[in-house]
């Protein structure tokens, strides 16, 4: 019964963005402009356009960032229940952040924390 709430908050959310999706669209300015088509960065004109390949380095220190993000985001709901799930709570937590600190003790052996 509880999932009926949710799912119509999530229908309604879907629907509001959907419907100021289509506000804008329908509603928006739609003349084109040649400035507008630039690429724009930092304020400044662009002096030209660099269409080469981006080093994986770039990828991989982003892909690290979003995954240790992402499990520390882990811990904040664990830590509202801690007094609640007693030992065994306490005891899985220490496994789950020790993963993570095997995947980061990996990550920096092979590098992939260092900026070249």
């Amino acid at each position: 019964m509880d999932a009926v709430g949710f799912l119509l908050y999530v229908l309604a959310a879907a629907a509001l963005a959907g419907l100021l999706l289509l506000l804008a669209v329908s509603f928006g300015p739609k003349r084109s402009n040649p400035v507008k088509a630039l690429p724009f960065e930092c304020g400044n004109p662009p002096h030209a356009v660099i269409r080469g390949k981006f080093s994986v380095k770039f990828f991989l220190v982003a892909l690290l960032f979003i995954l240790f993000d992402i499990e520390l985001i882990f811990l904040f709901p664990w830590a509202v229940v801690f007094r609640t799930l007693g030992p065994q709570g306490l005891v899985s937590m220490v496994v789950f952040l020790a993963f993570v600190f095997v995947g980061l003790i990996y990550a920096w052996m092979r590098g992939a924390l260092r900026w070249q």
